[in-house]
C-alpha cells in the first residue's frame, strides 16, 4: 500500500514558488516515500513511484506542446540554469525543454539526480540535485 497521495504532493507542490525551492521540495516528497518520479513535457503528466514500484500520476496538466526532434542542449541548459535561479515558472519551463527537444524528466530521491531525456528516451543531461 502506497502511503502517498497525488493530493500529498500537490500540497508540497503548492509550496514552490519557483526553481529556487525545489530542494525543499524534493526533500518534502521524498519525506513522504516518493522514491522517483518521471514528469512528461507534452502534456505534463506526472508519474510517482515508492519503493515498491507501486505508482500513482496526475494525468495531463496543460494543453499538449510539441517537442522539437532535435535536442538544442546548449541552449536548453541556458534556459534550465534561468528556472533553476526562479527566473521562469513551470509552464515556461515545460515550453523550453519542448522546444529544445526534451521529452521529459526522472528525478531518482535515492541517487538524488535529475535526467532529462529525449524523445527516444535517451538521456540528454543528468544533474545531482541539491539537497
Amino acid at each position: 500500500m502506497m502511503k502517498f497521495t497525488v493530493e500529498d504532493i500537490k500540497t508540497e507542490h503548492q509550496k514552490v514558488k519557483s526553481g529556487a525551492d525545489f530542494p525543499q521540495y524534493i526533500k518534502a516528497i521524498k519525506n513522504l516515500g516518493v522514491s522517483h518520479y518521471t514528469s512528461f513535457v507534452a502534456d505534463g503528466n506526472t508519474e510517482y513511484f515508492d519503493g515498491n514500484n507501486e505508482s500513482a500520476h496526475t494525468g495531463s496538466k496543460y494543453d499538449k506542446l510539441i517537442i522539437a526532434e532535435t535536442v538544442n542542449l546548449e541552449n536548453f541548459k541556458t534556459r534550465l540554469k534561468l528556472h533553476q535561479q526562479g527566473g521562469t515558472d513551470y509552464i515556461t519551463f515545460c515550453k523550453d525543454c519542448a522546444e529544445n527537444g526534451v521529452e521529459g524528466w526522472v528525478m531518482d530521491l535515492t541517487a538524488m539526480t535529475c535526467s532529462y531525456f529525449d524523445n527516444d528516451r535517451r538521456n540528454v543531461l543528468v544533474e545531482q540535485i541539491p539537497g
